[in-house]
């Protein structure tokens, strides 16, 4: 079995792909932050997963695991020395100097590149037949930075996991707050897709030992023929995360499921349709009913949410990007409608505040 080099950009919610891959004994470097090398460097990485029957948390440390996990900035990393790239930072995160480079050096080299973004990168959607990209990229904060990939090299993985890095807590160390599997598209080529299929038997195959004998852990890599597998998840962005942003500030993902769950049916499905509409089968998406249920244990505020309350002037869009994509093929949605026009609103008062 190959050992692979793997690069993460993104170490908060990176730190849980590159955990679970490092009982594979892979090679993980991380780029990120200079507090986040340094703090990574020194203590490693600390992940909390709840795991069904146990009361408390398995806090899994990076530095007791088969493989190897390492941090950088942007500067110090040459893509080619990688098997795989994965992309974990927010998508406006992309534009920012540095990462720039870096990513633009990531497409140039032709590595297989895994995006865990909600957020599919163009070159992901231009693998959609018959799908036109063009109006689609108003969506995005810069969506020149994607110019260079390959499409057949770049594929999309939901993260549908949720994580958070407990307040107080020192930056090296993440919460698993939903642990549920990375579901991942495969590659165009069957060579880089082997890359994937190995790594999800190896996190199949972990064992790990809190004390008390050897135990499975959640959060899997699922990988999948379907490149639609990885869009089920706009149905629930659209119909939680982002309507978690009110006038008056940011609810739980809960509450606006759940306050109104004729009009959240209304969303989900209305999404879907868009999903379908574009070429997804049905058994490529999540039924609603299984989404509501999972939303009765999300009692937080979405990262957009929480983002736009902090004064973000930019977010991911993965709502006007469904819009956009609806609007091409004349389906509209009263409700998503109302809720881009909400965070665009909030995002120019957001931007107004930071120029003042």
């Amino acid at each position: 079995m190959a050992n692979y080099n793997v690069l993460i950009m993104g170490a908060s919610y990176g730190s849980l792909l590159a955990t679970k891959l490092l009982f594979g004994g892979h090679k993980i470097t991380m780029v990120c932050l200079p507090a986040e090398v340094e703090a990574f460097n020194k203590d490693g990485a600390r992940v909390r997963l709840p795991v069904r029957g146990r009361k408390e948390p398995v806090e899994l440390d990076s530095r007791k695991l088969p493989g190897k996990l390492a941090a950088a900035g942007p500067g110090d990393i040459n893509p080619k020395d990688y098997d795989l790239v994965a992309l974990a930072m927010q998508e406006p995160q992309y534009r920012s100097p540095g990462v720039r480079e870096l990513l633009d050096a990531v497409a140039r080299s032709r590595v297989p590149c895994m995006s865990i973004m909600n957020m599919p990168p163009v070159p992901y959607l231009k693998r959609i037949p018959g799908l036109p990209t063009d109006p689609l990229k108003p969506a995005f904060t810069d969506a020149s930075v994607w110019d260079n990939f390959e499409p057949g090299m770049l594929t999309l993985c939901s993260p549908d996991p949720q994580a958070i890095r407990p307040p107080g807590e020192k930056i090296n160390v993440l919460q698993v707050t939903l642990p549920t599997n990375f579901k991942v598209a495969r590659f165009d080529s069957d060579k880089s897709t082997a890359i994937l299929r190995q790594m999800e038997a190896d996190i199949e195959a972990a064992r790990y030992d809190p004390g008390d004998g050897p135990i499975q852990l959640p959060v899997k890599l699922k990988v999948h023929d379907s490149i639609f597998v990885p869009l089920a998840k706009w149905a629930m962005l659209l119909t939680g995360n982002y309507r978690c942003v009110t006038k008056d500030g940011a609810i739980d993902i809960k509450d606006a499921v759940h306050r109104d769950i004729e009009a959240s049916r209304a969303v989900y499905n209305w999404v879907s349709g868009v999903c379908e509409r574009i070429g997804a089968s049905p058994n490529d998406l999540v039924p609603f009913e299984k989404y509501a249920a999972a939303a009765n244990d999300l009692v937080r505020p979405s990262s957009a949410a929480r983002a736009l309350n902090n004064g973000a002037p930019n977010i991911e869009r993965t709502d006007r990007l469904v819009q956009l994509i609806g609007a091409q093929y004349g389906m509209r949605n009263t409700v998503v409608d109302q809720t881009v026009a909400l965070v665009d609103a909030r995002l120019a008062a957001n931007r107004k505040t930071a120029a003042a």
